[in-house]
């Protein structure tokens, strides 16, 4: 028998699992990838000397695989740099490291690395801890609030409108 996800042939009992909504028929190795639903029990050795555990072989259950939860917290006070792809390159470059062994020693593809030095891909938080780790650069600053001007008006409260020309004029006047 064969297994419907690697193609090796099984030599120890094979497992019916739910991989991706598909039940397939896998080896142990391939059973990892989702939830056992049935394992064939072992076939029994010439000899077994009697047990009594009150669970009979016909009534084992499945093996249940419990998945680690992972949970990520978005940091919303701080912000990337805005030029985090040179620093990223020349902190990579000064620690004499290529794409491929940056990628090795921070488990990335080394893809994703050149995407990000060029500054077609902004790292996630995850990642911009790794690279901060491994290359001792500091990527991720505080948020930078813009302070707007209130005009103080005697006889009036601040309006809706009032703003929009304000940042109408800052828009304006930046180069």
């Amino acid at each position: 028998m064969r297994c419907e996800v690697c193609g090796r042939k099984i030599r120890e009992a094979p497992m019916r699992v739910v991989i991706e909504g598909a039940k397939l028929t896998v080896c142990p190795q391939c059973s990892k990838h989702g939830k056992v639903v049935w394992e064939e029990p072992k076939p029994a050795p010439t000899f077994q000397a009697p047990t009594f555990t009150g669970q009979s072989t016909a009534t084992r259950r499945p093996i249940q695989i419990k998945k680690k939860v992972i949970i990520t917290r978005v940091d919303t006070s701080q912000e990337i740099v805005e030029d985090y792809a040179e620093v990223i390159r020349e902190a990579r470059e000064k620690a004499g490291l290529s794409h491929e062994d940056l990628g090795k020693k921070i488990n990335e593809k080394e893809s994703v690395l050149r995407k990000i030095e060029t500054g077609k891909m902004a790292p996630n938080d995850q990642l911009v801890a790794k690279l901060e780790h491994t290359l001792k650069v500091k990527l991720l600053v505080p948020v930078a609030e813009e302070k707007v001007p209130i005009p103080k008006a005697a006889n009036r409260e601040f309006t809706l409108g009032d703003a929009i020309k304000i940042s109408k004029k800052a828009r304006e006047s930046k180069p």
